[in-house]
């Protein structure tokens, strides 16, 4: 299996001490620790939930139906927020 390398360039201070942290309590060295944050991270699904899905649906649903730019740039702020929460 071939490996691939990637380098982070201008990590903050505190992110590297924080993975350092991490890493220590499970007795794991740095490099391994961001290579399973970066694993888990990818593998993870994203999970939506039937409602966000319904009110994207409904978003684009009205993109179609002549409301103004206005309009639905509010309702994709609304959106965003909600699925920030």
């Amino acid at each position: 299996m071939n490996m691939g390398q990637i380098v982070i360039r201008q990590l903050d201070d505190a992110v590297l001490d924080a993975v350092k942290s991490r890493a220590k309590a499970n007795n794991r060295s740095a490099e391994a620790e961001v290579r399973a944050i970066i694993s888990n991270a990818v593998k993870a699904p994203v999970q939506t939930s039937p409602k966000k899905r319904k009110r994207l649906s409904d978003l684009v649903g009205s993109i179609a139906s002549g409301r103004t730019a206005e309009e639905i740039v509010m309702d994709i702020r609304v959106l965003r927020d909600e699925w920030e929460d």
